[in-house]
């Protein structure tokens, strides 16, 4: 998707001489981009930046929605890191610089339909390298359960697994939760109160959180990643082990979807994504059955599956 007819023509071209890809749609604006993924739902999209009526930031974010399987790869004249960086936190597997289009657009593709990352070689400032390279190992799940006895259950597993072995944990969880689980953990055999001492347990009201990153009803990437960039490096100090791992538990996602505000959930897990690719953490989120209203196969309990590693429903 450009606005440009030349600049379509000249990607056209260069897509045509691989006879596995089949151009199915070219669109000039944002809006008709989200419409036209919905409709289709194609294996892959290039997206510029700058459309027109919805740029290409904002079309991503409602793509990855409405059509979660399709792999977005931005095509853009913008070479700012922040806006790289803002393009791929929602869910874009590659970023070609428009400059360097004729040699590494192929490539772009190739790598992302292997379920690979890419970003431009002349982005020498972007944290990933500028060949195609493996996508890190991503831990970040999802749990839906049915009542507070299996939320319990599986948050107090994951937590007593991580301190046990050595490793920290964070959760991020309604206050009455909080005391039911600590309590679990000292059922577990945990000695909570050392965890705590040590720093290796942090236990996050999630009201407070959010009002910690919000910002004009959604999440803040720098606020949001900040924030826990923050608690997991102190908790990464604290461990004795030689690679420490961080376990994240939280239900603020699940508390936000209740709520109604889904795209601020969406956002939440979008960011985690971030923070399972670059730190040595395990990301559990939870939600409500019942907040999907016995929906399982709707589109948007499977647009939340899609944003995780793997899915437990119980």
């Amino acid at each position: 998707m450009d606005d440009y007819d030349d600049w379509r023509r000249q990607i056209r071209l260069l897509l045509q001489v691989q006879p596995e890809l089949q151009i199915i749609c070219e669109l000039s604006d944002g809006a008709e981009a989200v419409q036209k993924a919905e409709e289709l739902k194609p294996d892959l999209i290039l997206l510029d930046i700058g459309l027109p009526k919805l740029n290409g930031i904002e079309a991503a974010r409602q793509i990855r929605q409405l059509s979660p399987n399709s792999k977005i790869i931005f095509l853009s004249q913008d070479n700012s890191l922040d806006v790289v960086q803002e393009a791929l936190n929602t869910g874009g597997l590659a970023y070609v610089h428009k400059p360097q289009a004729g040699s590494e657009l192929l490539p772009a593709v190739k790598a992302v339909l292997r379920g690979e990352r890419f970003v431009s070689s002349g982005l020498k400032g972007h944290k990933l390298t500028s060949s195609p390279v493996a996508n890190p190992l991503r831990y970040h799940e999802v749990l839906f359960y049915s009542d507070d006895a299996i939320f319990l259950e599986s948050f107090t597993r994951c937590i007593a697994a991580a301190l046990k072995a050595g490793n920290g944990a964070i959760v991020n969880v309604t206050k009455s939760h909080q005391d039911s689980l600590i309590q679990r953990l000292k059922a577990e055999g945990v000695d909570v109160d050392r965890a705590i001492q040590r720093g290796t347990f942090i236990a996050l009201d999630a009201s407070e959180t959010f009002s910690t990153i919000m910002v004009n009803g959604l999440p803040d990437p720098v606020r949001f990643l900040s924030f826990t960039n923050g608690f997991i490096e102190a908790v990464a100090e604290t461990t004795k082990v030689e690679r420490p791992r961080t376990v994240i538990c939280g239900e603020g996602v699940g508390l936000l979807w209740v709520e109604g505000k889904k795209d601020a959930a969406f956002r939440v897990e979008q960011l985690c994504n971030v923070l399972a690719e670059t730190h040595d953490v395990d990301v559990l989120c939870a939600y409500p059955l019942s907040s999907f209203h016995g929906d399982e196969d709707g589109r948007e309990f499977q647009s939340v599956c899609a944003e995780h590693s793997s899915v437990c429903s119980r």
